[in-house]
């Protein structure tokens, strides 16, 4: 709960609680005035939002209360129905703040402030996930780059769009996620891009998901000098909105026909973890599935997305907003979830992009018989015990330029998200036990020492935040599938 709004609430209980006592010492007058004093600044500089309903209701029984205050003591049927209305109502007056927080994203600790702007990208290549068969692939592109204005107009935390898909997937009113205008993204649209010339990144959100989720990840890293596109998978997304207005959701009859009669091709593999076969007797089953699996196809069309983004980059940096600011040689591209699988795709079908990584995404697709040929980050959450490896597998043969094989105890797979602040409930967020904002700094911390090495030539050694995060474990690979070298 935020300040006021705690104090709102905490004040009014008191009163009802105490009102007996007050009234022989404190004139009514200045109880109902302290009342609406706290209300009314509350109201002002917080805003009201529908979590505090009950809140509100308890405030307004302390204020009858208060109007009421005499030395006589009401009826005990008055009484009890008064005690059972403020019992009733303390719960949700605690849980539904609590639970749905005005939360604050971490700050930045890159040398930038963070800028973004809008871009939509209209491609020849046909949308095969509508009916239509006139229609071309569109892509809406979150642009963050670093700047020294901190001013101007603040970037609204998850677009309508955005929050409308999220209201959807959990069968809420997008009117719930209203309070959201409240966060504070530190974010600033349309300010002028810092001089010089910066590396770029590419970003693949997670599926059902969107890069305004990622609030804490991609500001973080921009603020260390990288113009970052982040792209929308349209209809693969939580929500697209388009230039015109016009909002796309996730399309769930496609998701749906897409995904039936595909356990069977994935089965086995499970399986052969369950019975705990030897790697050398599970790979071949692995690979199978690997390669045949449905989600195979989501990361190979989104690694072509992110392709037809690299492809336009010429374009961007010789006329408008990015003229001359991009350092077209250095090309980086990550992800989240589907997003990393579709990052390490793009780095097997594109040479311009040198280094790549993958926050704790199955690498479903083509590595697993291949290897990479420039340098690659899997940076994975805490799976228990009895979750099925398959990335194990996927990348046996790691990378001839160098693999980062990290991971972050006691994460869960929404700890690379800003979900763990927005939902701060484990059972609800899929977040571990990891303090969100330890696990998104090392998350942070890793991610930008990566691409420093490999698109700015820092030669940091990340084996060192090994030893500067007791949550961190961090193997480097060097060499090739048969002379693999460990650090």
């Amino acid at each position: 709960m935020l300040k006021l709004e705690l104090l709102v609430l905490v004040t009014s209980i008191i009163y009802i609680g105490l009102n007996r006592s007050l009234i022989k010492h404190v004139d009514k007058f200045y109880v109902v005035g302290l009342l609406v004093i706290i209300l009314s600044a509350h109201l002002i500089f917080e805003g009201v939002r529908w979590q505090m309903i009950p809140s509100y209701l308890i405030w307004v029984i302390a204020l009858i209360t208060a109007l009421r205050q005499s030395e006589k003591k009401s009826s005990i049927v008055v009484r009890i129905l008064k005690t059972i209305g403020v019992l009733v109502l303390v719960i949700p007056a605690v849980t539904l703040p609590t639970l749905l927080p005005v939360f604050e994203l971490p700050k930045t600790t890159g040398p930038f402030a963070v800028g973004t702007l809008d871009i939509l990208l209209e491609l020849d290549r046909e949308e095969i996930i509508t009916q239509d068969t006139s229609d071309t692939r569109s892509l809406m592109i979150k642009a963050w780059y670093p700047s020294t204005e901190t001013g101007g107009e603040m970037d609204l935390y998850i677009d309508r769009a955005g929050r409308s898909g999220f209201a959807q997937k959990y069968g809420l009113p997008p009117s719930m996620l209203n309070y959201l205008d409240k966060v504070e993204t530190n974010v600033y649209r349309d300010i002028q891009i810092a001089d010089g010339r910066f590396p770029i990144l590419i970003f693949s959100h997670g599926y059902h998901s969107k890069a305004n989720g990622y609030y804490a990840l991609l500001s973080e890293v921009v603020s260390h000098g990288y113009v970052l596109f982040a792209i929308n998978h349209t209809y693969e997304s939580s929500g697209t909105t388009f230039p015109d207005g016009s909002e796309v959701y996730i399309d769930y009859d496609f998701a749906s026909q897409i995904e039936s009669g595909t356990w069977d091709v994935v089965a086995p593999a499970v399986e052969a973890f369950k019975e705990g076969l030897a790697f050398e007797d599970r790979h071949p089953v692995v690979q199978q599935a690997l390669t045949s699996y449905f989600v195979k196809d989501i990361v190979e069309r989104w690694a072509n997305d992110i392709v037809d983004v690299v492809s336009e980059l010429d374009k961007w940096s010789e006329t408008g907003f990015f003229k001359d600011k991009m350092d077209l040689d250095n090309v980086g591209v990550f992800g989240h979830s589907r997003g990393g699988g579709a990052a390490g795709e793009s780095l097997l079908i594109d040479e311009r992009i040198k280094a790549g990584a993958n926050l704790d995404g199955v690498q479903w697709g083509q590595i697993v018989n291949s290897m990479f040929q420039k340098p690659f980050l899997y940076l994975s959450s805490d799976w228990p015990d009895d979750h099925e490896n398959l990335n194990e597998h996927a990348y046996v043969n790691k990378s001839k330029a160098g693999f980062y094989d990290g991971k972050i105890l006691q994460s869960g797979h929404s700890n690379f998200m800003d979900i763990p602040f927005m939902i701060p409930l484990k059972s609800l967020n899929e977040a571990g036990d990891i303090a969100p904002d330890l696990a998104i700094e090392i998350t942070n911390k890793v991610v930008v020492s990566f691409f420093d090495n490999h698109l700015k030539s820092k030669n940091l050694n990340l084996k060192s935040l090994d030893l500067e995060y007791e949550m961190l474990k961090l193997n480097f690979y060097k060499g090739d599938s048969i002379n693999l070298e460990i650090n």
